[in-house]
């Protein structure tokens, strides 16, 4: 018996499509992956969703194959949705497809209950076959996200009075919310690394090192890049 006649679905044979939920809060990046997947043969989308409360409420409606979703939404985010999915709907594949490839996130998406984890820089056919993977029960993650986990495991343990091991115990948290990825982009902004030498440095796509930027200069109030630089020096970061 097929996982979809055990979970009392219509059962999927050989040949027919992925059916396939897609979750992401923006509406381009949304409507833009339903076009480019659902004209492949091989894929049905089935439902789009905004947030992961909308996601879970699809998922139940349609009973997909597989679910491709974000890590930032609103309402309920990407991780609280996969942790939801893997307890309501274990037989759901869950892909991952965000902007973000640190070790944390990374991490906790796997931790989750994530099948596979790929970036937005990932073209149609290797999204596409990621998902028949995920749903083969194989776990498929980007290049860029196996080079963090693996610089992750090779990481040296933090000690107690390392800079790293203080800010992990808490001892010296980042000011105005900064998380932790953000803190050391901002050092690494403050020593005079460019974006590129950021990127070669942390393992990151040169647009999930953009985002995060964005985010600082947000944060901290900071108009460009030098100021920045004086908010880093102001608050000894870097």
């Amino acid at each position: 018996m097929s996982t979809a006649a055990q979970r009392g679905g219509p059962a999927r044979t050989a040949g027919e499509p992925l059916r396939v939920v897609i979750a992401d809060d923006q509406a381009s990046v949304r409507e833009g992956l339903e076009l480019l997947l659902d004209a492949l043969p091989d894929i049905d989308v089935v439902g789009a969703a905004a947030d992961g409360e909308q996601a879970l409420e699809l998922v139940t409606e349609h009973r997909p194959d597989a679910i491709l979703l974000d890590l930032h939404m609103p309402v309920l985010d990407g991780i609280g949705a996969i942790r939801r999915l893997a307890a309501e709907h274990p037989d759901v594949a869950v892909v991952v497809l965000t902007t973000y490839a640190d070790d944390e996130t990374v991490l906790h998406a796997l931790q989750a209950g994530a099948r596979s984890y790929l970036t937005k820089d990932a073209d149609r056919t290797d999204i596409a076959r990621t998902l028949h993977a995920a749903v083969g029960g194989l776990a498929v993650l980007s290049p860029e996200v196996q080079s963090r986990l693996i610089a992750a495991a090779s990481d040296p343990p933090a000690t107690a009075d390392s800079p790293a091991g203080q800010a992990a115990a808490g001892a010296v948290p980042a000011p105005d919310g900064l998380t932790h990825r953000e803190a050391e982009i901002l050092a690494l902004i403050a020593q005079g690394l460019t974006n590129p030498e950021i990127s070669a440095r942390l393992f990151l796509s040169s647009h999930t090192v953009k985002t995060h930027i964005s985010r600082i200069f947000a944060k901290t109030g900071s108009r460009d890049r030098a100021a920045a630089i004086g908010y880093a020096h102001r608050h000894n970061i870097g």
